[in-house]
């Protein structure tokens, strides 16, 4: 399919040095418009959002991938174990688990923080 866009100027020649991966960028700014749209932490954007808030302990400790993330990750190991992920897939996965590596630094230290408090 081909789609002609009018962009202001700036954006058009940031995409110009990445043109080849346009369909990406298009994906990934998708599903991260879709998972703001949602309630609770769908997308790995709204997660990082959620931690630079500076959430309490308790708030850190709670947080849970939505049904929709775990649901996309559990698709993604299953893949990995089968066929194997694309190129695309493996960017994504890489995405997702750096996005737990800080989660889980997060509820270590929100651990000890109420573990010290008592």
């Amino acid at each position: 399919m081909q789609i002609t866009l009018d962009l202001p100027d700036d954006l058009a020649a940031r995409l110009n040095t990445v043109q080849d991966q346009i369909p990406q960028i298009l994906e990934f700014g998708l599903r991260e418009l879709e998972a703001n749209a949602q309630d609770r932490f769908s997308g790995l954007t709204a997660v990082l959002e959620f931690l630079a808030g500076l959430p309490t302990p308790e708030e850190t400790l709670a947080l849970r991938p939505s049904a929709e993330l775990q649901e996309q990750i559990n698709h993604l190991l299953e893949k990995s174990r089968t066929t194997g992920l694309t190129p695309d897939e493996k960017k994504l996965w890489q995405r997702y688990e750096y996005t737990e590596h800080l989660v889980r630094i997060a509820k270590t230290k929100a651990y000890i923080k109420l573990n010290s408090a008592s």
